[in-house]
């Protein structure tokens, strides 16, 4: 993380030069009133207020740490508050480096982490988190988005979630199978709180509870989302199909599946395919990697995939479908093929 250490004071400045040490790992920036500068292993800039480097902290800092009056911070930082997406980790901390408390942007921002991570460090800290469900330690939906790396819509629908969740409530999660493993195995989950429900199974939805939707597509209504970044794409198509017509058939399932293309990491199809013009050429206009599989990877799938022409030409269980899912992480198609003309294309995840 940058971290900004903001002091105002010679008492302040001696602490956060005992603080330093515990953050070798962080690129960390001091900022303070006084021009002692002596045995400072960081960046060192002097201001005259507090309110002239909230602008830049605020802007190019994962992380500020504060060693100054727990009230006089709430003032000053409260017109650069946003939302918790995208608000800096605001910290306090004691003179004596024996009390921290994580202000702000507790999960997305890693405010908790840190004060997790310092206290754990320095002999006799304590950390005054405020987040209910690390006090009760319960799963939080937005650290399991953050530690999966995964995207996160509807954020204003996390607080009916998580208070159901720290009141003992049900929860309704629908996602996929590998999703359900996920969530089960995150920290603080606990069983009584979730129903689970998969596509293959929402005649068993029920609108009454607060639910999350964990799939790379964009659902429309208003609950919490949690979408997987990265999807593969598997492409099949007829022998010299233009680029042009590869590029039409991907924008329309994209669009017609509520995908953006920047989701996509890789494309792949079948080595036949290997020397198909249009296929290299849209692959190097869209800059996404294209990968190949051949008969035995593809045929030594266990899951049975949609019926192919593949099948008879090439003996092998299909195309689009079998290569976005050897392509994919978490090795599960959510999007059978779909076809386009003279393409086929399928997405797994």
């Amino acid at each position: 993380m940058k971290i900004a250490i903001a002091t105002i004071n010679n008492p302040s400045l001696e602490a956060a030069k005992k603080l330093l040490p515990y953050l070798k790992e962080h690129e960390c920036h001091v900022f303070n009133k006084s021009q002692d500068t002596q045995e400072l292993d960081a960046e060192f800039y002097i201001y005259k207020k507090v309110d002239d480097i909230l602008p830049t902290a605020w802007a190019e800092y994962d992380a500020i740490i504060f060693i100054m009056a727990t009230g006089a911070v709430i003032r000053k930082i409260a017109p650069h508050l946003k939302d918790k997406a995208t608000d800096p980790a605001v910290l306090i901390m004691t003179l004596d480096l024996q009390r921290i408390i994580p202000l702000v942007s507790g999960h997305l921002g890693g405010a908790n982490e840190l004060a997790n991570a310092l206290s754990e460090q320095i002999e006799g800290c304590v950390n005054f988190v405020t987040t209910a469900s690390d006090q009760i330690k319960v799963l939080a939906f937005d650290m399991f988005a953050k530690k999966h790396d995964f995207e996160i819509s509807n954020l204003k629908s996390l607080a009916e979630v998580s208070n159901a969740i720290i009141n003992k409530q049900k929860v309704q999660v629908i996602t996929y199978p590998c999703m359900i493993d996920a969530v089960q195995s995150f920290e603080g989950y606990r069983e009584e709180n979730f129903i689970f429900l998969t596509p293959a199974s929402l005649s068993s939805f029920d609108a009454s509870l607060p639910t999350v939707y964990i799939t790379p597509q964009r659902v429309a209504n208003n609950s919490l989302q949690i979408h997987p970044k990265e999807i593969s794409i598997g492409l099949g198509m007829n022998r010299d199909t233009p680029k042009e017509e590869i590029a039409e058939a991907v924008n329309r399932f994209c669009y017609e599946h509520g995908l953006e293309l920047s989701q996509v990491s890789k494309l792949a199809s079948f080595t036949a395919k290997a020397d198909e013009v249009g296929l290299l050429e849209y692959a190097k206009e869209v800059q996404k990697e294209l990968e190949f599989f051949d008969a035995d990877a593809i045929n030594a799938l266990v899951q049975e995939f949609s019926p192919s022409q593949a099948t008879k030409f090439f003996n092998i269980k299909g195309v689009a479908e079998p290569a976005a899912l050897l392509a994919s992480e978490y090795k599960t198609l959510f999007l059978s093929k779909r076809i386009y003309g003279g393409v086929t294309v399928a997405s797994a995840f």
